[in-house]
């Protein structure tokens, strides 16, 4: 497990730097944070699900998407805190008592509230750590650009408030998805220029100003825009958490496509050039892992589906990734994985539901960081 504790104090000129001291091992580390972005491989006191329901984009395959999330809930809920949000408390209660063991369900939490759609990496808060505790950052999510209604989407973290720890902060002026960034706590944000510099998010904003504003309000300096890389099917502009993630010491895992005669090979390619080519702030090369790109699935009107192994959740203790039914290609994204994640248990999630809404296994989560939850009593 990720070792993760705050400096008792820190001076004025401490503030917004960060200290990190590697211990043996890829996951005993002690980080000394002043203030940052969490990384996903921070302690963590839960993860959050926001429920499928009839009156969101689901409604077509609800029977297939919540067995989905079931599935999700009892891998989430036998390892740590899940927080469940959903306009239908009792009746997901009362199917979570029935479908999972007890040592799951009296780790989860309910919380009622009016959802648009399930996606809570894109409308969830963002935590900061930092010597004076944890702050919620809630920024505005529009859909992806205007795609969809996100209107109670942008609801859910004032309802939540009251029940998570952390200092709210209000950064609705600015639109921004979690599943567009990834950092390493270092102070090192990777993302794609294609999600955050595209006009139908903060248009009025250039590049300067994009990276002064996280550099504020997240506590990161070293920026790496990536040029390159989509999947077909995906309609978030080429979030970063499906094409390529920060890991610990150094590591990038990126999507590969060695087929010539798949579409994306060109633009992975030219993707994976450019990833060799990054730098850490101390100008040293990434250690780069790389997964497998998935078998081509359809829909039934014959559009591409955006299946990723790209789209996994760090836990405390484990890693969950989505599998898609391709034996050769899930055993080979998890001995990827379990290189990126020593010590960690890698666990495949059938994800092939979630992929027919365009997301996958990270789309469907957010976790928070120590201290945000709170106590779970069974």
């Amino acid at each position: 497990m990720a070792l993760f504790s705050l400096p008792p104090a820190a001076t004025q000129n401490d503030f917004g730097k960060n200290i990190f001291t590697a211990q043996s091992g890829a996951e005993d580390i002690t980080a000394v944070a002043y203030r940052t972005l969490a990384p996903e491989w921070y302690k963590q006191s839960g993860i959050q699900l926001t429920w499928p329901h009839a009156q969101t984009d689901w409604a077509y395959m609800l029977e297939e998407v919540t067995a989905c999330y079931v599935r999700l809930a009892y891998q989430i809920a036998s390892r740590q805190p899940l927080l469940i949000v959903t306009p239908e408390v009792e009746a997901v209660r009362a199917l979570l008592n029935e479908q999972l063991p007890k040592r799951a369900t009296d780790h989860i939490i309910y919380k009622e509230c009016a959802t648009n759609d399930t996606w809570a990496r894109d409308h969830a808060f963002l935590t900061v750590v930092s010597n004076t505790g944890n702050e919620l950052l809630d920024f505005r999510f529009n859909g992806w650009g205007g795609k969809f209604d996100a209107a109670l989407d942008n609801q859910i973290n004032g309802r939540l408030r009251d029940l998570l720890q952390g200092k709210y902060v209000d950064c609705l002026d600015f639109e921004l998805e979690g599943g567009s960034i990834e950092t390493d706590g270092e102070g090192t944000l990777l993302t794609t220029s294609e999600c955050l510099l595209n006009p139908n998010r903060n248009a009025q904003l250039d590049k300067a100003h994009i990276e002064t504003l996280l550099t504020e309000r997240l506590g990161v300096d070293h920026f790496l825009w990536l040029d390159h890389g989509y999947l077909a099917g995906d309609d978030t502009d080429s979030h970063i958490d499906t094409l390529a993630r920060l890991c610990p010491n150094n590591t990038i895992v990126y999507v590969r496509c060695t087929d010539t005669a798949d579409e994306h090979y060109e633009a992975l390619h030219t993707m994976e050039e450019q990833l060799k080519g990054f730098r850490t702030r101390k100008g040293e090369p990434y250690q780069l892992i790389a997964l497998p790109m998935a078998d081509a699935i359809y829909d039934s009107e014959g559009e591409r589906l955006p299946a990723t192994y790209a789209n996994y959740l760090v836990m405390n203790q484990a890693v969950l990734y989505p599998t898609y039914a391709q034996p050769a290609n899930d055993e080979a994204a998890a001995r990827a994985l379990a290189k990126a994640f020593p010590g960690r248990e890698i666990v495949g999630v059938d994800c092939r539901a979630l992929i027919y809404q365009h997301g996958s296994l990270h789309c469907a989560t957010m976790q928070y960081p120590e201290g945000v939850f709170p106590e779970v009593t069974p």
